[in-house]
């Protein structure tokens, strides 16, 4: 069949043309997409009025861009030579050395993972993929812990990205926000370990406990004995590693500019209400829906997390999709006093365990080739993440009353 459907399985909703997957041009799903996009607009519109709503969307779009993604590609650019040093030189081995010791009683995962915690918390969720793609790391892992790396390698991609920025925030009264992150850290590492060995209930039923994930092969480098540096002498690849790192920054801060753009000015338009006198289609006005809705939901997010606004829900929600774009909205919500230290050290936690997993899971999985996991995984990381939040605020609520 030449350019007729290739393939009907009848399992498939969908017919694949040329080994493309297509749908009717016309039908209901853009009948449903098209009433929903108008019916958002027009809920938007209604309220603020047409043109309020164009120019507060693009004030908003442009001052998101100026102050948040160019602040945080800064910061990504330090962050990414830092790294870059961190890893060159030798030092994330002897991290990685350490962390070892702790990987088999608390993820059941070998020591090798801790190198996928140490790459992703360095750089990003996909990072561990490049790990999982070499066979010399695969060796060390039996079958059912090989899925459960997708878990573990979000639960901290972006750490240090998310880490520094939260650090770096000052409350209105001149309260440092760096021990609320750190202790947003200990939260993520919670969450990681129920992600994880939730994640390891659904592999072991699937794979069981034996198998391993590939065989070994007395030629293959051993990652935990080795590592690859650059040509050169000492200063010469400390300024290579630099500029490869703020290469790596750049590369990180023009990603997240969609995602920050996009996102963070919908959720703002949508946890901000209108100003005194009235819109004026600046930027940050908003309808106040996000915390109408959290303030009905405020008996169950205040004992979990300790939130006291509901436009605290607005973070963890954009988070889901994408933490560089969750991160636009601290800042007006710190200096508003819509948050405090205990949301700084929730939202960390957050922020790291979750990194955008909705948007990253089910291209992780299938590179690890495990889609048929995807649910389960996403399933696990939810739990896991939530769990980081309570985790957080608990912590955050001891270590303040105990000062």
């Amino acid at each position: 069949m030449n350019n007729e459907v290739l393939n009907m399985n009848p399992e498939v909703i969908e017919p694949v043309v040329n080994n493309k997957r297509v749908k009717k041009a016309i039908g209901l799903e853009g009948l449903v997409a098209f009433v929903l996009f108008v019916g958002f607009f027009w809920y938007l519109g209604s309220i603020m009025e047409l043109p309020n709503m164009l120019q507060t969307m693009m004030n908003t779009a442009f001052d998101l861009l100026l102050n948040t993604v160019f602040y945080i590609m800064a910061i990504s650019v330090l962050a990414g030579a830092v790294a870059a040093i961190l890893t060159e030189f030798g030092i994330v081995a002897l991290i990685n050395k350490i962390l070892a010791i702790l990987m088999k009683p608390l993820y059941n995962l070998p020591g090798a993972a801790a190198l996928g915690m140490v790459t992703t918390y360095l750089s990003d969720n996909p990072a561990i993929l490049t790990l999982a793609s070499d066979k010399g790391f695969k060796k060390y892992f039996k079958k059912f812990q090989l899925p459960a790396l997708t878990n573990m390698g979000t639960a901290f991609g972006m750490g240090l990205i998310v880490t520094v920025t939260m650090s770096l925030k000052v409350s209105p009264s001149g309260e440092s926000m760096a021990t609320a992150a750190l202790i947003g850290n200990i939260g993520a590492v919670i969450g990681s370990i129920v992600s994880v060995r939730i994640m390891m209930i659904f592999t072991k039923k699937l794979f069981g406990t034996e198998e391993m994930a590939v065989e070994s092969d007395e030629n293959d480098l051993d990652v935990m004995k080795y590592r690859e540096v650059r040509e050169g002498s000492v200063s010469s690849r400390l300024l290579e590693a630099m500029l490869d790192g703020g290469k790596s920054g750049v590369e990180l801060g023009m990603g997240i500019i969609p995602g920050v753009l996009i996102i963070c000015t919908l959720v703002m338009m949508l946890t901000n209400g209108a100003p005194a006198g009235g819109y004026t289609g600046a930027a940050y006005e908003g309808v106040g829906l996000l915390p109408a809705i959290g303030g009905k939901l405020n008996f169950i997010f205040e004992p979990l997390f300790g939130f006291t606004s509901g436009e605290a829900l607005a973070f963890p929600i954009t988070a889901l999709g994408a933490v560089g774009a969750a991160l636009g909205l601290v800042d007006p919500l710190l200096q508003s006093g819509a948050i405090t230290g205990n949301e700084i050290a929730v939202f960390t936690s957050m922020g790291m365990c979750w990194s955008g997993y909705l948007s990253t899971h089910v291209a992780m999985m299938d590179g690890l080739g495990c889609r048929e996991l995807t649910g389960k995984a996403i399933l696990s990381h939810t739990i896991g993440g939530l769990c980081a939040g309570i985790s957080a605020h608990w912590i955050y609520v001891l270590f303040t009353s105990v000062l």
